[in-house]
C-alpha cells in the first residue's frame, strides 16, 4: 500500500512537471540593435534616466508640474485603478486558504397539526480548493501582472502629463515673447504712421502711402489681440489639467532656464535644444524605461497565465470540505443536541463541456500570439518616435541659426530703408515690405524656438523620461 501511494505521487508529480502548469512567465520581448535607426548616435547613458526635476530646471515649471500631478483628475482615477488591482491581487493570494462559514439553521415542523418538532444545526463549514493543477497559482500570477500594468499605466500617465504641462508652459513663454515683439512693433509702426501722416499733410507723399501704412499697423493690432487670446486659451488648458477654475499661470521669461544643460554655450534660444547635449542611449534602455513597452510585456505575461488557467481547466478540480457543530437532529430529535462531524472530498473531472474548454484554450493562445506581435510593433513605434524627435531637434537647431541671421539682416534693412525714405531715396512700399518682413521673421524665430523645445521634450518622453 505504501509503495502504491509513492507511485501515485510520483506519477502525479511527473504529470504536473510535464504539462508545465506551474511554469513562470519569461519575457520574450527583445529590442533590435537598430531600434532608433542606423543614423542615430548612441551613448552609454540615456536621457530618459534623468528625473523630470533634473530635466526641467525652471522652478516655476517644477511647481506647476507638482501641482498637476497632485490634483489632476485622470491621474487620480489611475491611482484608484491601482488600488482596485491591489485588492484583486490580495484576494488571489488568499485563495490558497480555506473558507470558513458559520451557518446556523433552525426548523419548526408539524404533521397533521400534531406537536411541533423543533430542530437546529449550529455548524462551522470549512472548504479548501486544492491547487493540484495550478489554476489558483495562475490566477494569482495573472492578478500580479494586471497590477503591474496598472502601476506602469500610472507612470505613463505621469510622463504624459509632465510632457503636456511642459509644452503648454513653454508655449506660454513663446506667446509672451511674441507679445513683446508685437508690442514693440506696434510702438515703432505707430511712430512710422505718424511720420507718414506728417509727410502727407505737407504734401510730400500721397494718401495711398498713409493708407497702406495704417493697414499694416492695424494688422499688428489684430495680431496682438489674437496672441492675447491664445495666451488665455493655453492658461485655461493648464487650469483644466490642474482641476481648478481659470486663472493666471505664473511663468518665467523665455530662455531664462535651459531644459537640462545649463552648461551649453550660445544664445538662450539655442541652449533650449542644443543636440550636443542630447543622449539617445542604447536600445536596451528603451525597454527598461518606456512605460508602453513594459505594459506590453506585462500584457503578454497576463495572457500567458490566462493560457495556463485554460490548460488547468482540463484537469480535475479537487475540493475538501467539512463541517462540525451542534445539532439535535441526527435521525431522531434529541435534546440537548450532540456534536456532529462531517468530512467530504470531491473531484470534478470535465468530460464534455460542449467545446468550451478547447475554445477557451485556443482563444488564450491566439491572444498570446496577438500580444507578441503588438509588442514588436510597440518597440518599432518607440524607435520611430526617438528617431523623429532627434530629427526635429536637429532641424530646429539648424533653422534657429538661419532665423537668427535673417532677423539681423532684416533689422538692418528696415533701419536702412527708413533712413533712405527720410532722405527721399526710398518710397513707402520699400519701408512697408521691410518692416513686415522683419516682424514675420521675428515671430517665426520665436515659434521655431518653441518647436525645438517641444522636440527635446518629445525625445525625453520617447526615451522613457518622466517616470521618476
Amino acid at each position: 500500500m505504501k509503495i502504491k501511494s509513492i507511485l501515485i505521487a510520483a506519477t502525479v508529480s511527473f504529470a504536473l512537471t510535464g504539462c508545465g502548469l506551474y511554469d513562470k512567465y519569461e519575457s520574450k520581448g527583445t529590442i533590435p540593435a537598430d531600434a532608433f535607426g542606423n543614423d542615430v548616435k548612441l551613448t552609454e547613458t540615456s536621457l530618459g534616466e534623468m528625473s523630470w526635476r533634473e530635466f526641467f530646471t525652471d522652478p516655476l515649471l517644477q511647481q506647476l508640474i507638482d501641482s498637476v500631478l497632485a490634483r489632476n483628475t485622470d491621474i487620480n482615477s489611475v491611482r484608484i485603478a491601482i488600488e482596485q488591482s491591489e485588492a484583486s491581487l490580495s484576494a488571489a493570494k488568499l485563495a490558497y486558504l480555506p473558507s470558513l462559514y458559520f451557518s446556523p439553521q433552525g426548523t419548526l415542523s408539524s404533521f397533521d397539526f400534531g406537536p411541533v418538532s423543533k430542530t437546529y444545526n449550529l455548524p462551522l463549514q470549512l472548504s479548501v480548493d486544492i491547487d493540484a493543477f495550478g489554476s489558483i497559482t495562475s490566477q494569482k500570477r495573472k492578478s500580479k501582472a494586471v497590477l503591474m500594468q496598472a502601476q506602469i499605466h500610472e507612470e505613463a500617465m505621469r510622463s504624459n502629463l509632465i510632457s503636456i504641462v511642459a509644452q503648454q508652459y513653454y508655449m506660454l513663454q513663446v506667446l509672451d515673447r511674441q507679445m513683446e515683439i508685437l508690442t514693440a512693433t506696434d510702438s515703432l509702426w505707430n511712430a512710422s504712421l505718424e511720420t507718414e501722416k506728417t509727410l502727407w499733410e505737407n504734401g510730400k507723399i500721397f494718401s495711398t502711402a498713409v493708407n497702406q501704412m495704417e493697414s499694416s499697423y492695424l494688422n499688428v493690432k489684430t495680431q496682438i489681440v489674437d496672441t492675447r487670446r491664445n495666451i488665455r486659451s493655453v492658461e485655461n488648458a493648464l487650469c483644466s489639467l490642474l482641476a481648478q477654475t481659470p486663472q493666471h499661470i505664473n511663468r518665467s521669461k523665455w530662455g531664462s532656464s535651459a531644459l537640462h544643460h545649463p552648461e551649453a554655450k550660445g544664445d538662450t534660444g539655442q541652449r533650449m535644444f542644443d543636440t550636443d547635449f542630447l543622449k539617445a542611449g542604447v536600445p536596451a534602455l528603451l525597454l527598461k524605461n518606456r512605460p508602453d513597452i513594459r505594459i506590453a510585456d506585462h500584457a503578454m505575461e497576463e495572457a500567458f497565465y490566462n493560457a495556463q488557467a485554460a490548460r488547468a481547466a482540463f484537469f480535475p478540480a479537487i475540493t475538501l470540505s467539512g463541517s462540525g457543530g451542534w445539532t439535535n437532529n441526527a435521525g431522531v430529535i434529541v435534546n440537548p443536541g450532540k456534536v456532529l462531524l462531517n468530512a467530504v472530498g470531491s473531484l470534478t473531472q470535465p468530460i464534455f463541456a460542449r467545446g468550451r474548454l478547447k475554445a477557451n484554450l485556443k482563444i488564450a493562445k491566439l491572444t498570446q500570439e496577438d500580444l507578441q506581435r503588438k509588442y514588436v510593433q510597440t518597440v518599432i513605434d518607440a524607435g520611430n518616435q526617438v528617431n523623429e524627435a532627434l530629427a526635429d531637434c536637429q532641424a530646429a537647431r539648424e533653422k534657429h541659426a538661419y532665423y537668427h541671421r535673417q532677423v539681423e539682416v532684416l533689422r538692418e534693412a528696415y533701419t536702412g530703408t527708413h533712413e533712405l525714405m527720410d532722405n527721399g531715396k526710398a518710397n513707402y512700399l520699400e519701408v512697408l515690405t521691410a518692416q513686415e518682413s522683419l516682424l514675420s521673421a521675428q515671430l517665426s524665430e520665436a515659434m521655431n524656438m518653441y518647436s525645438g523645445a517641444q522636440a527635446v521634450i518629445a525625445l525625453y518622453i520617447a526615451l522613457g523620461g518622466g517616470i521618476k
